[in-house]
């Protein structure tokens, strides 16, 4: 016991002292156990469901065969002829990136693949790695993350690949080499309310057609920019809602995407339209001596 000469009171402090340390074993329990606490994942809802609809190769020879050498104007009439003015019709801010005016080969038609990107979590900047390698390492890592196989692996001949890319506008996520290898699945067109990089090698070549926001090439790699989110889900692109299966038609004047379920009532509309059309062009071609082409012989 320790004497208090102020107090003549004899003190007993080892009581608070165990309180104390009494304390100090509880708070650190409680922090232990907060640490140990079970974690919580949110559960998504999607709201808009994909669409089912004939997707044979039957059904998609039909309706290619359909389209084949329409306009994107004829299809936008034949869209209006039902009551769908203006929907599917993209923004004309969606332009090509390259025109084929002899072949037209910058033009097709094909069906929605759609891909959404969300903007990266994960930024770099200077001195951020000791070295090169680091840096690497990084770009493969970021890779794996978020990766394009899942719907590079469901492609099909004669499917266009539509990408929302968030508003992450400086990434070029479609390049002069992995585009190509999309060729090689049988991708027709690639569209994209962002941009592409590499773009003299896509233009040199002219494969694939791509249209993309202004027509402006974007150059920075994916990895602390954009992140894959989904595939094959609804998204916008160029101000229309496109579900995995439309068909998107694209051509000189821009894009247009055709619910499936309308595919053939508006091809079928869009084709006589364009026969009229034709008819009508030749017999001008005749009276001002134009020499025939492509776009007014009978097919």
């Amino acid at each position: 016991m320790i004497y208090d000469p102020s107090s003549k009171v004899k003190a007993r402090p080892f009581p608070v002292m165990i309180a104390v340390t009494m304390l100090l074993f509880a708070t650190a329990a409680h922090t232990q156990q907060a640490s140990f606490a079970e974690q919580t994942t949110p559960q998504g809802i999607r709201l808009l469901q994909n669409k089912s609809f004939d997707d044979s190769e039957k059904a998609r020879r039909e309706i290619l065969a359909l389209y084949k050498d329409l306009r994107v104007t004829d299809v936008c009439d034949g869209m209006d002829l039902i009551g769908l003015q203006d929907i599917g019709l993209m923004d004309n801010e969606i332009r090509p990136l390259w025109r084929d005016e002899e072949n037209f080969t910058h033009r097709f038609v094909g069906f929605a693949v759609t891909v959404r990107y969300v903007p990266s979590d994960v930024r770099v900047g200077q001195n951020s790695f000791p070295d090169v390698e680091g840096f690497k390492q990084f770009k493969e890592e970021q890779y794996r993350r978020a990766s394009d196989n899942p719907w590079k692996e469901t492609v099909k001949p004669g499917d266009v690949v539509v990408m929302d890319v968030g508003g992450v506008f400086e990434c070029g996520n479609i390049g002069s080499n992995n585009s190509l290898g999309w060729v090689e699945k049988g991708v027709v067109g690639v569209v994209t309310n962002g941009g592409a990089r590499d773009t003299d090698e896509i233009v040199k070549v002219k494969k694939p057609p791509v249209y993309l926001r202004k027509g402006h090439s974007t150059r920075g790699v994916r990895p602390g920019r954009l992140l894959t989110e989904s595939v094959n889900f609804p998204i916008n692109c160029g101000g229309v809602l496109v579900y995995p299966g439309d068909v998107v038609a694209a051509d000189g004047d821009g894009v247009i995407v055709v619910p499936r379920e309308h595919a053939l009532t508006v091809g079928r509309l869009a084709r006589e339209i364009n026969l009229g059309d034709e008819q009508s062009r030749r017999e001008r071609y005749q009276r001002l001596q134009i020499p025939l082409d492509e776009t007014v012989k009978n097919r």
